[in-house]
């Protein structure tokens, strides 16, 4: 039966016109040449209807260069947000060398992850939090003012890595005003919606800074005496608050599995990706609260199923039945955790914070 389709080719959205049966027959009369790392939404073997949606993204290797070592990973992203999504790493603790919105092109993507700075400076210690790619810009992220002849350990336009130490040497001169590092406080705040133990840094701490004017009495050009005229805080340091996770996990034991059930089928999908009860536990919490493990769960904003996606189209990456099966929309929902948190107890951690995973 001759059927009229749209097909989105990587964002360019064509009309195709044939007589194939399925996807992948619809595709071939078309031209549209697929691989096995590409993604076809509704899959090759699925059947074709009049009017159908046909979603393709073609794969390739991204050069990435993350904290300054160069990698190449597979995508199917159009866009560097999609990319940074599908690499599993959270917007707010990335640099990137481009907007996320922008279209994802042919030059190596340059990311930045959070890191830890050790400062020696002013006889103390700093400890920074930044994701600056490097360490020029990471030590004006934790707030340190270096003066003209200061000297510092390591070269400025050097890659910051996570747990970096720079001793910075002040320089001595004779002039009358002098700044100093003011050590920033860290606040530690218990959260219940965070796993017990996980530590979250929600305001990163910056040094203030003191400027002092001195007063210099010099012999034969030989200073003699020091007296302070002022000194002032210029710059308040921000303390930084980190949030202690005291959320205990769901209890694995409590929980009652019928045969057969979507439950059951989860649990059984869980297992094939490594996942023991303790995450099995934080999953039945997520979904009982997203939908109650109901196929047909529908919420006004457009998120359904038993994982909630928005849209439930979403769903069709892994299977046409979305709509009924539970099996595609567990596999969906699992792989939506895995890229996005890691583990159901960092999805169920997410959402007992936030409100929503």
């Amino acid at each position: 039966m001759h059927k009229q389709v749209t097909v989105d080719v990587d964002g360019r959205t064509v009309q195709v016109e044939g007589f194939g049966r399925t996807v992948g027959a619809v595709l071939a009369g078309a031209k549209i040449k697929v691989g096995d790392g590409d993604l076809v939404a509704p899959t090759l073997n699925d059947p074709v209807t009049q009017g159908e949606q046909i979603v393709v993204r073609h794969g390739r290797d991204l050069d990435v260069v993350v904290d300054g070592k160069p990698d190449k990973v597979w995508t199917t992203a159009l866009t560097v947000g999609e990319a940074i999504d599908g690499m599993g790493l959270r917007d707010g603790d990335v640099r990137l060398s481009a907007s996320r919105s922008a279209p994802l092109g042919r030059d190596a993507l340059r990311v930045s992850t959070q890191k830890t700075i050790h400062l020696v400076v002013d006889g103390q210690m700093i400890d920074g939090v930044s994701s600056a790619g490097d360490v020029r810009d990471a030590l004006k992220d934790v707030g340190l003012v270096l003066n003209e002849g200061d000297q510092v350990s390591v070269p400025l336009d050097a890659t910051a890595v996570d747990g970096l130490v720079v001793l910075v040497t002040r320089a001595q001169t004779d002039a009358q005003t002098k700044t100093e590092a003011v050590k920033f406080d860290t606040d530690e705040v218990d959260d219940p919606g965070l796993t017990k133990g996980q530590k979250v840094v929600v305001t990163k701490g910056k040094a203030g800074v003191r400027t002092t004017t001195y007063q210099l009495d010099s012999v034969g050009g030989v200073v003699t005496d020091r007296t302070v005229l002022s000194s002032v805080v210029t710059t308040e340091p921000v303390t930084q608050v980190v949030h202690i996770g005291t959320m205990e996990m769901p209890d694995p034991s409590s929980i009652t599995v019928a045969p057969g059930s979507a439950k059951a089928i989860a649990k059984g999908l869980a297992a094939d990706r490594g996942w023991g009860d303790d995450q099995f536990a934080c999953l039945v919490s997520l979904w009982n609260r997203e939908s109650g493990w109901r196929v047909s769960a529908a919420n006004p904003s457009g998120a359904y199923g038993i994982p909630q996606a928005l849209p439930g189209s979403k769903m069709a990456s892994v299977g046409a039945d979305w709509r009924t099966n539970p099996v595609t929309q567990i596999t969906w929902g699992l792989g939506y955790i895995k890229s996005r948190y890691k583990t159901p107890c960092g999805a169920w951690a997410h959402s007992q914070s936030s409100g929503w995973y």
